[in-house]
Order: C-alpha cells, then structure tokens, then sequence
C-alpha cells in the first residue's frame, strides 16, 4: 500500500517557487467556485505518520487558500463529553456544509488502529469498526460531499531521521513528545494495521492518496494539485441523478393487508383507570431515570404519527415523569437552511444525550421516509437508502448504551377529521392546525405504505417500533408510559 510513498520523490525549491503561485490562484478561484455553488462539501482527512508533515500541510492549505471558508477540526484525545456519545458524535457535528472545505487533523480512523496497535482490540473488532467507516463514508458520499483523504508516510528510517532534527531545533522541538517515539517504536505494527484499513477504505467515492512525506516541496505540491484536480472535476460536472439500477425495489404486501389495519382503534380506558395507571407509569419513570444503573445509560425517545394523534400529549406526561434538568424535548420541523447544507442526519446528532439523561423527539429522522418520500422532498434513491442509514444510526446509540425507544401513534381517517374540526373551533388550539395538515390528509393511503414499509424495515432489536392505538387519548398515553418503564427495565436488567 505504501510503496509509492517510499521512492524518494523530490521537487527543487526552484521549481517549486515557480509553481506555487499558479496552484495558489487556481486553488482560491476553486474554493471560491465551490462556495458561490453551494452543491456539495469538501472534506479532507490528514492521516500517517508522525513527522511526516500532517501539521504543515494543515497550516499550508490555511495559508494557500481563504481560511474563513475552511473549517478545520484536530482531534485528540476524547473528552468527557465525547466518550458519553457514539464514537462518530464528535465527528459528526464539525461536518462542513455544502460548499465550504473541512480540513479533519485526526479523524475516525485514529482510534481502530491505535486501539489496535496497542492491543487495546482484536481483529474482529478492528474489522467491524472498518465496516461501519465505510458506510458511514457511503453516506457522506451519497449525501454529494468530496471526501479526499491523504496518508502522510515515511520509511521508518526516515521517521527516526525527521524526529530527531525536529527535536534538536528549538523552533520545533514541542513537537515530538513521549507519544512520537512510543508510535515510532511501534513502526511496523502501524504501518501493518493502517495498510489493512487503507486497502479496505478506499474507493471511488472515497479515496486513499499515499504521499510521501520527507520532502516537503513534493508533499505540498501533490496535495494542492490532487485537491485541486478534484475540486475542479467536480465542480465542472451537472448533477446526476442516481441510476435506477441503484434502488433496491420495495414489495407490495402479497396478501394487500398492512400493520395498520390490525390495530384495534376502538381499545379505551376510563377516566379512573387513566388516572391511576397514570399516577403508577409516572412513578415507575421517576424512579428509574434515578437508578444508579441508568448512570451509564441513556434514553432516546422518539414520537411519531398521524397528525393530531396525541403526539405532544403523549410527550407532556412523559416529561411530567421526569426530572427537569436530566431531560430535553427536540421539536422536529422543516429543516433551516444550516440543516439544509448537512447530511440529513447531522441535525439529530448533535441532539443525543449524555449519560444519565433523556432526549424526546418530537418527530425524528424518519421524515427522510415519511414526509420527504410521500411529498417528492427526497427522490427514491435517497429515502430508499435512508433505511439502512437509520438502522446503522440507531444500532450506534444502542451501541453505546442509549435505550432507544420509538413510538407511532396511529388514529382513524375519521377521529383525525373529528379532531381537526375541533381544532378549528377551539381558540388554544387553533395553532396547532394548518393547512399543510388538510393538505397531507389528502395523501393519507400514500402516508399509510410509507408508515408500513418504514416499520418493516427499521423495526430493529435494538430499536422496536411500538404501535399505539390512540382514537382514545387516555388509552394511548398509558400504553407509552407502560411502554417506556417496560423497556427501561429491561435494559437495566431489573425485571
């Protein structure tokens, strides 16, 4: 993998005095074409070797181009903060938008191979965690962004030698630590994990430049010129729509029945038994948002259904359970123009919880496959992939201890008109009804397949749909209550 990085490229400053100019204007003109066509990000990974010119090459592509328009994340050790969330969370929330450069000094490639450098995994988990970059990437790719990503390398002979003139100039000298020889006395096995996650990672899509990094007229040119060429290409290109041969198709029910249809809408309690099932459910939450167990847990509660099926009700005695400080209430509706420039994902990572503490959703990502599927916001390709990028999303948050737990509230074509109507007519509650909810009605079969395939897809171990019967408001929020201290208690082992 390595071996173009190792035949001693070389440019003579002369050369390279008369060269930067042109690649500098060609560069600013390119990362300004990007910006005025706002259709895609560009995000590059610095990776390799200690001493190999990651930190100059950063610091060059700042200088070379508008900085303001470049956002650059270095990653180090986890924080607090970070080791509470899915591995990817950090990550996640220094994507670029859509026509701006994101520069990632450390990256999500750092901890697999130096957690098995070290031993700290084994090959499996190594693999697994290769797996899981490479869709991630997809993803990111699908989304439109220009992933280039650059392996910085040396011989080891060459590491040796770089380090020690680093640590011999003062200038320079902070720059190798204990850490530095500890990785270079680890050469081979780095050398050996990182060429397996290289082969593995790179595609077309998303691809892998070895260069090598001993002289660094060559490094520096090689860099701007590949970001250039490939900026250049991609911004001379027209928007492609996605071949069809892509879409994986989505059966019809064979025997024309769906989940829907075999609730039982006509389930109902009393007045009486509301209240006290109420007062119980409640308790039990409290309790258990408590528990020194759910310490090293957390809750990701997420409510969908029909409009006017109680959502908001269902969530207000949820929170009712729960103490103030330990818990958030995300309100999901059409995304902003700063949502809009982020994978369609980007907006609920940056809202997962902390350890010990509770996020609701007020509706969620599976818009991708609801509203954006059924009113033309999403084409096919994109919600028919939506799928399995939900499922990799949930099974992360599992992952990483969140008890995920999703709700559709499911009402009658009729109890929603019903509720429509007094909407209108109750003055409080005349905000919560628009023409938009009249409009989607129109669409309530197309609403319904949607909802259908969306379960039957995404209704995981890990992250189960509960389907709640809800023409009967008292009913419903009962069932939720009863739902969520059911699955707390599974998870904290206590039933």
């Amino acid at each position: 993998m390595f071996e173009s990085a190792e035949l001693g490229h070389a440019i003579s400053p002369a050369t390279y005095a008369r060269a930067v100019p042109k690649l500098r204007e060609a560069l600013l003109d390119a990362q300004y074409d990007l910006f005025q066509d706002g259709r895609f990000p560009v995000m590059i990974l610095i990776a390799g070797i200690d001493g190999a010119g990651k930190g100059e090459t950063v610091n060059l592509l700042n200088e070379w181009m508008d900085p303001r328009h470049i956002n650059v994340a270095a990653f180090g050790e986890s924080s607090d903060e970070e080791r509470e969330r899915p591995p990817m969370w950090r990550y996640w929330r220094e994507l670029p938008p859509r026509g701006r450069i994101g520069i990632f000094f450390g990256h999500w490639y750092t901890d697999p191979i130096l957690d098995r450098v070290h031993r700290k995994s084994r090959q499996p988990e190594l693999i697994q965690s290769i797996e899981e970059i490479v869709r991630f990437e997809k993803m990111l790719a699908d989304e439109g962004a220009l992933l280039l990503k650059f392996w910085f390398h040396l011989t080891k002979d060459k590491q040796k030698k770089r380090l020690k003139a680093l640590e011999k100039d003062p200038q320079t000298r902070w720059r190798v630590t204990k850490t530095e020889w500890r990785h270079f006395r680890l050469y081979d096995r780095i050398r050996k994990v990182a060429g397996l996650a290289l082969r593995h990672t790179g595609s077309a899509a998303a691809p892998w430049f070895v260069v090598e990094g001993q002289d660094a007229c060559y490094r520096n040119l090689t860099v701007g010129r590949t970001l250039l060429a490939a900026m250049r290409e991609r911004l001379d290109q027209k928007p492609a729509k996605p071949a069809a041969d892509r879409i994986p198709p989505i059966p019809p029910p064979i025997d024309n029945r769906h989940i829907l249809g075999a609730l039982d809408l006509g389930l109902k309690l009393t007045r009486r038994q509301y209240t006290e099932q109420r007062a119980l459910y409640q308790g039990r939450i409290y309790k258990l948002s408590r528990h020194p167990r759910f310490r090293e847990r957390s809750a990701v509660l997420v409510f969908e259904g029909n409009d006017a099926a109680g959502k908001g009700g269902a969530i207000r005695r949820v929170a009712a359970a729960l103490d103030a400080r330990y818990y958030r209430t995300i309100p999901v509706a059409a995304p902003t123009e700063e949502e809009r420039a982020q994978p369609y994902l980007w907006r609920f990572w940056r809202h997962l919880p902390r350890l010990g503490r509770f996020v609701l959703f007020d509706r969620s990502w599976y818009g991708r496959v609801l509203v954006e599927r059924v009113e033309g916001f999403a084409g096919e390709f994109d919600w028919t992939r939506a799928y399995s990028e939900i499922n990799d999303f949930e099974q992360q948050l599992a992952d990483k201890g969140a008890i995920v737990v999703k709700f559709w509230l499911a009402i009658s074509k009729d109890e929603q008109y019903r509720r429509f109507r007094e909407r209108q007519k109750t003055a409080f509650k005349r905000f919560k009804i628009t023409p938009e909810d009249w409009r989607n009605r129109k669409k309530w079969e197309a609403y319904e397949q949607a909802v259908c395939d969306m379960v039957d897809r995404t209704s995981t171990a890990v992250a189960p749909w509960t389907l709640v019967e809800a023409n009967d408001k008292r009913y419903a929020r009962i069932k939720v209550l009863k739902t969520i201290c059911e699955r707390l208690e599974s998870a904290l082992r206590l039933q």
